[in-house]
């Protein structure tokens, strides 16, 4: 199989483009480093683009492996005929491959084999032949003996008979054959295991659907339903077409003699052998499938919560609603840094509404608060409506967002916000961590694992490793199109940075307190176990606001430096010049971009993004996202009125529609 041209057939892009990329993921460069500054070398293919092509090689190599597998044992068995050879190496799935891998699999102790130990396998080549003039009873007398344990003329036919059904259940047409029959006429149906429980699946307790029709969050909520016991699923097969089907492949001659058995042999091929394993095999691909659009959702959604644009230079309040425990505060000031903390009772039992209005009033007043970023857990509703009271009755403009609180509790009961706020409670944590992700929720949402942060569906009952892989790319995606800090960035947040290893992110964190900040990039050569192939992945993705070198705060990578250069020197500038916001009217400045591109040495599209980051030095792409709902407004049900317009915040994206906060 030619893998490249398999793959450029799939993603429908050029053959060349595919090499390439293909050349520079073998070299060990990352999806963020090929897709941001190697444009040229893959004709400007995305993230996504590149990513699917990973995936697919890794599958397609995977592939070739068991093929050349397969072959090898198949040919140390002696049986491996041409055409065989032909049809495993054209196979273009696995499953395919294990089709017509089956009949030479080393098996364990089947019936089959067992009757072929007691001397049967003859027996059932005359009964496959079909040519037998005698009864059946006396071409089995001719089999049976004392010692290999058949006694009597049933037992050696049965034996026969298992044979015959083994034989049939390895043919891999059938099986293929069966296989899309199941797929195309198939029903998947479900049941109660008992009517009278109440639960959450009982719109399944007496379900059937066709098998090509079911959608993935269905076929999820049945695997669950049947994991905890409260459903029975099974796929319903068009039975007696299957059969037919079978009789029409195997029956070649209506011999008397012969017929009844092979039609015996036939149904127990299929209800015994073939049916159990077509059903698993499309339950598993029905939830490979399931998953993969629940992940894909789940990312999409991840990368909208994730590329939010952050709320810079507020004075934050974090409200981390309950009711019980109080509702714990904190007041995080433009940089992050935690000024105060303290816990109120406004809801119940304790419902000390005035107490708490004055506490937050005072914090207000005190450290100039212009924002309350409330969670959206339990409580939420009640901590809004004394929020929403108290910006009625102070004079201070003070709006409020309600932010997803998804993984704050798992964030702050965890190691990293342990050395973070050693002197903090889970709960003070918890409160810093929602004000933070209204300041900057990316780098505060890349301390929690990508599957806790709870914007998708059933991910706690997906393959773990391909959810984990998948998510660990969105974010990946994320932090590098937006670019980090050098000086500011957490370990978690520079362990994302293409290049970077979790353990040569800590490694910067701590070459920086010891050292204090870094001046340069090319510093970070200096970083234990940082060395130059590293430094080319990740040295563009690394910012340097203030450092020796201007250059250092763009996405300009440092290999393209010199160009950048001589570009600003041509037009009258030096690198000096993007300080304090850029060249807005570089791109006006040039006449020809692809003579000027061949004067530097570089491509077109290097060449266009190198104008585009000088125009605008560290630009943050996720301010062209819409700005989070600021609420001061739709507190309650009441307040909504007919032909209103409203605000909402979407919270969360499924298969089956979107969770949209108004208020």
């Amino acid at each position: 199989m030619d893998i490249i041209q398999v793959i450029t057939r799939e993603l429908n892009v050029e053959k060349w483009q595919v090499e390439a990329a293909v050349k520079l993921i073998d070299e060990g460069c990352t999806i963020p480093f090929i897709s941001r500054y190697r444009k040229e070398a893959t004709g400007t293919l995305n993230d996504e683009q590149l990513r699917n092509l990973n995936e697919r090689l890794a599958y397609l190599r995977n592939l070739e492996d068991k093929k050349a597998q397969v072959l090898g044992s198949i040919e140390e068995q002696g049986k491996l005929t041409p055409e065989l050879k032909k049809q495993i190496e054209a196979a273009q799935t696995l499953v395919v491959v294990e089709d017509l891998y089956r009949p030479y699999r080393p098996k364990r102790r089947t019936r089959a084999i067992i009757a072929r130990e007691k001397g049967l396998g003859p027996l059932a080549d005359i009964i496959l032949l079909q040519m037998t003039k005698k009864p059946l009873e006396e071409e089995a007398k001719a089999f049976l003996s004392e010692e290999k344990e058949v006694k009597t003329v049933e037992e050696a036919i049965s034996g026969a008979r298992d044979i015959l059904a083994e034989h049939i259940s390895d043919e891999a047409d059938y099986r293929i054959s069966i296989r899309k029959r199941t797929m195309d006429k198939g029903t998947i149906c479900s049941v109660a295991r008992d009517e009278k429980e109440q639960s959450v699946y009982e719109m399944y307790y007496d379900f059937e659907e066709p098998v090509k029709k079911l959608a993935g969050h269905r076929v999820l909520a049945l695997n669950r339903g049947e994991k905890e016991k409260f459903l029975t699923v099974k796929i319903l097969a068009p039975e007696e077409e299957i059969i037919r089907y079978l009789e029409k492949q195997v029956i070649v001659r209506d011999n008397p003699n012969t017929t009844p058995v092979l039609k015996e042999a036939i149904e127990d091929s299929y209800k015994r052998l073939i049916g159990p394993a077509i059903e698993r095999e499309i339950r598993s691909a029905l939830t490979e499938a399931a998953e993969d659009g629940a992940i894909h959702v789940f990312g999409k959604n991840l990368e909208q919560l994730l590329m939010q644009p952050p709320m810079e230079g507020r004075t934050v309040l974090g409200w981390d609603p309950a009711f019980r425990t109080g509702c714990k505060l904190a007041v995080v000031d433009p940089t992050g840094k935690v000024l105060d903390t303290v816990v109120v009772y406004p809801t119940a039992p304790q419902c000390k509404v005035e107490q708490a209005k004055k506490t937050v009033h005072d914090m207000i007043k005190k450290y100039n608060v212009s924002v309350i970023s409330v969670g959206n857990g339990t409580a939420c509703r009640e901590s809004e409506q004394v929020i929403t009271e108290l910006i009625r009755e102070i004079p201070e403009q003070v709006a409020y967002v309600i932010v997803n609180e998804a993984g704050a509790s798992v964030y702050s009961a965890s190691k990293l916000a342990t050395e973070e706020f050693p002197e903090f409670d889970v709960g003070q944590r918890s409160a810093a961590s929602i004000a933070r992700r209204l300041q900057d929720p990316l780098a505060e949402l890349v301390k929690i694992e990508p599957k806790a942060i709870g914007v998708g569906q059933y991910q706690h009952d997906m393959n773990q490793k391909r959810l984990e892989e998948a998510l660990n790319g969105v974010v990946e995606d994320c932090v590098n199109k937006v670019g980090v800090d050098l000086n500011t960035a957490s370990a978690p947040l520079l362990s994302y940075i293409a290049g970077i290893s979790k353990a040569v992110a800590k490694n910067i964190v701590a070459y920086r307190e010891e050292n204090g900040r870094f001046h340069t990039r090319k510093e970070l050569l200096k970083v234990p176990k940082l060395g130059p192939k590293a430094f080319l992945q990740c040295a563009g993705f690394l910012r340097i606001p203030g450092g020796e070198e201007p250059l250092d705060n763009t996405s300009v990578h440092p290999e393209s430096y010199e160009a950048a250069t001589k570009l600003l020197n041509d037009l009258g500038y030096t690198s000096e010049s993007i300080r304090g916001g850029g060249l807005s009217s570089l791109n006006s400045q040039i006449k020809d971009e692809k003579e000027l591109a061949e004067n530097l040495g570089i491509g077109e599209m290097t060449l266009h993004d190198i104008i585009e980051e000088l125009e605008k030095p560290g630009r943050d792409p996720r301010s062209e996202m819409p700005k989070p709902v600021l609420r001061t407004d739709v507190l309650e049900m009441k307040d909504l009125k007919p032909g209103m317009i409203l605000k909402g915040t979407v919270r969360n994206v499924i298969d089956f529609g979107a969770f949209v906060d108004i208020g």
